[in-house]
């Protein structure tokens, strides 16, 4: 039996629900038992609390309440899997069970090291950071999802007869996305308010944390406004003052259109809608988007540096962030039907490499190794 060990509901980390509800199924699929388990709120279902107060209330259910529940829960199982690194101090609540641990990114725990990555961390934020490191060096195996975080984890973790393993486990798509139907996509479309159905658009998938660098992306799109008259949608986070006052300096208030936080499906026709996936960011630990544009047929412009260069592969058209012109030069040259399908194409090709079940199957391979199933 395999224990995932999923997110606090409360903290609403849909990717990281997703990635749980992925593993359950797809291990099941795999003909591998497992179950769930993760903290429920019991403190923190206090509402009378401030937002300070409920957090450390959370806390309590995290850290206190769930690791007794946790060590109930360990009877017949062969491995843990933490599915989120975020929740690693877990690896020192099960005893003699091998323990795995997925590692989405280490740049939080960089941030709390002081280096760069546009992760600051707060007093609790570096004693959080630093045990979650604890964490990962009590594992027995680490699957990182991309290159780029294998090299932050042999960097980082400290190592003691080469245990944790380090592996690259890359992540799978956590929905089915493919290439809809113009017609599929267009009446998924038509529920979206001021996108106009006439028009080209560019699209941007995350949030407004700096690290994804959607003013850089606000003046990429501005360089090419006088160019064309497509739209630029931003899905995900809405965004905030700055973001807003910004698009409205660059002339751009009129041609932005906000999805906050769309369903799969509706995602899934913006990708296949899209000229393209406008994907900037600064700082990443795989870079979700990517793969699942690609999936969508829809040619993905990234930054020329891991993990975003890694994960789009070939089929990524990449620049160096400071190349906002270069992006968009790109963009334009994405409007040519034939240069935008060769560049489909490639994408198509490039997120084969993403299934899930591919995915699942290096998990499975994992617990082998480690002598955790036969």
């Amino acid at each position: 039996m395999v224990l995932l060990i999923g997110n606090y509901p409360a903290d609403q980390q849909q990717s990281m629900r997703r990635f749980e509800t992925m593993m359950l199924q797809g291990l099941a699929a795999a003909g591998v038992p497992a179950t769930a388990i993760r903290p429920e709120a019991f403190f923190g279902r206090v509402r009378f609390a401030g937002r300070f107060a409920q957090k450390w209330l959370a806390y309590l259910d995290k850290f206190l309440l769930f690791p007794r529940r946790l060590r109930r829960a360990l009877a017949g199982v062969r491995v843990v899997h933490i599915c989120d690194h975020s929740n690693a101090m877990y690896a020192a609540h099960v005893a003699e069970t091998p323990v795995v641990v997925t590692c989405h990114d280490l740049l939080a725990v960089r941030g709390a090291l002081g280096e760069e990555t546009d992760c600051p961390a707060s007093f609790a934020g570096n004693y959080l950071q630093r045990w979650i490191l604890r964490g990962l060096q009590r594992a027995t195996a680490v699957a990182c999802v991309s290159q780029a975080t294998l090299r932050d984890a042999n960097r980082l973790i400290e190592r003691r007869d080469n245990r944790p393993i380090l592996e690259v486990v890359p992540n799978g798509l956590n929905y089915p996305y493919r290439q809809l139907l113009p017609e599929t996509a267009r009446a998924r479309l038509a529920s979206i308010s001021g996108l106009d159905p006439a028009q080209p658009f560019v699209l941007h998938v995350g949030s407004n944390f700096r690290r994804k660098n959607r003013d850089g992306l606000l003046r990429i799109f501005g360089l090419t406004r006088e160019k064309w008259n497509g739209q630029l949608v931003f899905a995900g986070d809405r965004l905030g003052p700055e973001l807003r006052s910004l698009g409205n300096e660059l002339g751009l208030a009129d041609r932005i259109v906000e999805v906050e936080q769309p369903e799969s499906e509706l995602l899934e026709a913006l990708y296949s809608s899209a000229l393209a996936l406008l994907f900037p960011s600064r700082f990443e630990g795989f870079g979700s988007p990517i793969i699942e544009a690609q999936a969508c047929g829809c040619p993905v412009l990234c930054a020329n540096q891991p993990p975003m260069s890694e994960v789009a592969g070939a089929a990524g058209l990449v620049r160096e962030l400071e190349d906002e012109q270069g992006f968009a030069s790109d963009l334009l040259r994405l409007r040519d039907p034939a240069v935008r399908s060769d560049w489909s194409r490639k994408s198509l090709e490039n997120a084969e490499n993403f299934r899930a079940e591919k995915m699942i199957a290096r998990y499975v391979d994992l617990y082998r190794n480690i002598g955790a199933i036969p």
